[in-house]
């Protein structure tokens, strides 16, 4: 059983009975019995976990003082004849009400005794102060709609003043004052956060009893003023602010501060770009906006669908939660698209979801496959003409998005469903000139451009036509698509200066217009590039960097995997054993295939080696096509297999002149050309 307690109001402890700290409170409340219990646990709780020595605590219940302690009237209560005595059969009593399930003579584990006192192991999230003081801090750096929903819900564990019941008690004094000032902190950066979502007039409502219960807070004021203001109540915020200075001129003989007397100043002037700004704005108008929406729009239109792809679009360049948000609900849209039957509709819901991908590996195979399917009857419903072709056109390039790496071997170069839905969609763009449609058609066609090794040329000139069309058309997300692609392929060809380049006009893009998911891309060209050029502990390290940025950017696809992949070829690179990575039970993701090999060969055990080998299959075509050829390479070389050395050698030799593996943009295992001539040597081939 789990015991939450609370102190924010009268002290109290209850069974805990919900899923979250949220709920602890409404489990059954555990019978503490007399005050001198509630006030051993209060001053417990009071030392936050720490050891609170016996003659401590029997100095604070029992003051040896005669007559009043200073804190209120009344004489100190006598001490009992034997006070630790006494204190041990409280702490027993509370031990026996908050731990009912300890075995007899077992060690007690939530009020424990620890030296030469006793200490409360309470969990953070069960004691409602320290779980109060931690949402005040979260708040400091939420925006408004968060920080308002958090200061909600922490408000209302208050159940009165804090340690109510001890207010007299100087152990209790300066923590009952802290958590007041913090809660009165809380009440004005709620309002505050109600101020920057448009809703001035609950946010007054809610000022004036505090204003009128702490006429001391000039910030408590100023925020009421301005929210009458807002609220259209000019003549009560210019009252509210002279009964403001008559309260502190009477009760603390000082003149209001600066803040006041500035916003007496603006409200005189009705100057609204002081009172009323556009920043903090945005927020202001994104709630009144969406209000006015859900008000306008009825619920079940096909608009709200249309309007919803349009917000998962900008959630899923966010990252992290926002991608995996907007990749949930994009299914699901799709899904209610198609329930209503309209292809014109369904074709509008797939295709508006036009996120920029550059990375060639799926995140969810499973939902991208139901998009597929999904987008192929809808081509097969909409009617034919050229009014629908813009539509048909945004779905195939869908289509060829979510197939990427996926249909290859169905026809070689350009023969597969998914390269002929690029080509399709990037023909009908250019004849419908619509620059929008050619950037996703064109992301597209790079996703469709791993035939083989040695394509990054190609995909170069790809990304140039990104850059330079984003740039005249304003289409900012492609054009760091269109620089992502090309420093791609700059690493390939080894020219880390033209990389360098790219990588700084992708960050001054994702800066300018909020684009986290940029960095993950910047930081890991980042390593490869020490990996190339630096030394093997700077690659490492910068290795370990970049694996963090890409933890909870919500792209399991690409984060799988691929941290002990980069520093299992950052050691083969550098001539490093590999033992150390294959006594580790690192997690290889999708490339443990072409891995396990070289793995098994570290451990000295060759024929199991030479199984895997021959086990693994040929690897996907994507980004890291030549990086998983070369280590099947250097696998085949080190047990002697003829068929993997020439099936290697064949599919490397289109890369000559790269470096294998670079065009991911993440990791390298040097120049193709030296595991080309290692395979011609051992094969005896010129």
């Amino acid at each position: 059983m789990r015991v939450a307690f609370g102190v924010l109001g009268p002290v109290a402890a209850w069974a805990e009975s919900g899923d979250g700290p949220d709920e602890a409170v409404r489990g059954a409340a555990l019978a503490l019995r007399g005050p001198r219990h509630r006030a051993v646990l209060a001053r417990l709780v009071i030392a936050r976990r720490r050891v609170v020595p016996v003659a401590r605590l029997v100095e604070d219940l029992w003051p040896e003082r005669p007559g009043n302690d200073g804190a209120g009237p009344g004489p100190s209560p006598a001490p009992p004849a034997d006070p630790v005595g006494t204190l041990r059969t409280f702490v027993a009593a509370l031990r026996r009400t908050l731990e009912p399930d300890r075995p007899p003579r077992a060690p007690a584990r939530l009020l424990v005794t620890e030296g030469p006192g006793y200490a409360l192991r309470a969990a953070p999230d069960t004691v409602d102060a320290w779980r109060f003081e931690q949402a005040v801090t979260e708040a400091a750096g939420l925006p408004p709609k968060d920080v308002l929903a958090l200061l909600q819900r922490a408000l209302g564990w208050w159940r009165g003043p804090a340690y109510a019941e001890f207010a007299d008690q100087p152990w209790a004094r300066a923590e009952r004052s802290r958590l007041a000032e913090l809660r009165l902190h809380a009440v004005e950066r709620r309002a505050e956060a109600r101020l920057s979502l448009g809703l001035a007039a609950e946010a007054a409502a809610d000022l004036d009893a505090h204003a009128a219960e702490h006429p001391w807070r000039e910030d408590a004021w100023r925020l009421l003023a301005l929210a009458l203001y807002r609220s259209g109540r000019q003549g009560d915020a210019l009252a509210v602010l002279r009964r403001a200075r008559a309260l502190l001129v009477e009760q603390l003989g000082v003149d209001p501060g600066p803040g006041l007397r500035a916003l007496e100043a603006d409200i005189l002037r009705q100057d609204d770009d002081r009172l009323d700004p556009g920043a903090g704005g945005a927020e202001r108008v994104w709630a009144e906006a969406t209000a006015a929406y859900d008000r306008t729009v009825p619920t079940g239109a096909r608009a709200r669908l249309e309007s919803t792809v349009t917000l998962l679009r900008g959630l899923a360049v966010t990252g992290g939660d926002g991608l995996r948000s907007a990749r949930r609900h994009r299914l699901a849209a799709v899904s209610a698209a198609e329930e209503l039957g309209d292809p014109h509709l369904c074709a509008r819901v797939i295709g508006a979801y036009d996120v920029p991908a550059v990375w060639t590996r799926l995140d969810d195979p499973a939902q991208a496959a139901q998009v597929v399917a999904a987008a192929e009857r809808t081509l097969t419903a909409l009617p034919p003409g050229p009014a629908e072709e813009a539509l048909r056109a945004r779905l195939l390039a869908t289509i060829a998005l979510e197939t990427r790496g996926a249909d290859v071997g169905g026809g070689g170069a350009g023969g597969g469903r998914g390269a002929q839905a690029a080509r399709l969609a990037q023909e009908a763009a250019r004849r419908l000139d619509d620059p929008v449609l050619l950037a996703f058609a064109l992301n597209a066609t790079f996703m469709q451009t791993f035939q083989r090794a040695g394509l990054a040329p190609e995909r170069d000139a790809i990304g140039a036509e990104l850059v330079e069309l984003s740039a005249r058309h304003g289409l900012f997300t492609s054009e760091v698509l269109g620089r992502l692609i090309r420093l791609q392929a700059a690493c390939a060809r080894g020219d880390f200066g033209a990389a360098d380049e790219h990588a700084a006009a992708a960050d001054r893009l994702a800066e300018r217009h909020e684009l986290p998911l940029v960095g993950v891309f910047t930081r890991w060209y980042g390593a490869l590039r020490l990996a190339e050029t630096g030394t093997f502990e700077a690659a490492e390290a910068a290795y370990e960097d970049a694996a963090a940025e890409l933890t909870g950017a919500g792209m399991p696809g690409l984060e799988r995997g691929l941290l002990p992949l980069a520093l299992l070829c950052l050691r083969l690179r550098h001539g490093r054993d590999l033992l150390v990575l294959a006594r580790t039970d690192a997690d290889w993701g999708p490339y443990a295939p072409w891995v396990r090999p070289l793995l098994l060969l570290a451990e000295d055990r060759r024929p199991e080696a030479a199984a895997a080998l021959r086990g693994a299959p040929a690897p996907p075509h994507d980004l890291l096509y030549e990086a998983m050829w070369t280590l099947t390479a250097r696998a085949a070389l080190a047990l002697d297999s003829p068929p993997a050395k020439r099936r290697a050698h064949a599919e490397l030799l289109p890369a000559a002149g790269e470096l294998a593996g670079a065009a991911s943009g993440l990791l390298s295992l040097g120049p193709v050309d030296s595991h080309l001539r290692d395979l011609a040597a051992a094969l005896r081939t010129p």
